[in-house]
């Protein structure tokens, strides 16, 4: 069974940026997998950011979320990634990567970004 796991995150100043990887345990994005990113900040339900297939790169995003966030692969060391700019302390959340492959999803643990006033 595939594992997606997230890493990237910490704490950070208003403004800052900061780029978060997700990758899979013991083997490889291929094909026609899809990777999305979500977050859930604490008290809220979690939301959709965006979403970006491996092989063919078509990137989603949800309309709150355009404009600061940017999803995207590095397909030779099999990794998506989701890149913030201009974070804001309501960015505080957890960010988790999901994957689907043949119409099973796959969660990954999250990693908590904290932003800082």
């Amino acid at each position: 069974q595939v594992q997606p796991a997230e890493s990237g995150g910490g704490v950070v100043q208003a403004g800052d940026s900061l780029t978060l990887s997700c990758s899979v345990s013991g083997g490889t994005f291929v094909g026609d997998d899809m990777v999305a990113w979500y977050r859930q900040a604490p008290g809220k339900e979690r939301e959709v950011i965006g979403t970006i297939t491996w092989d063919a790169g078509s990137r989603h995003y949800a309309d709150s979320m355009r404009g600061r966030f940017t999803i995207n692969r590095n397909y030779h060391e099999n990794r998506a990634w989701l890149h913030m700019n201009g974070l804001k302390p309501e960015d505080t959340a957890i960010y988790s990567c999901k994957l689907q492959r043949d119409s099973v999803v796959y969660w990954g643990q999250g990693t908590q970004v904290t932003v800082s006033s």
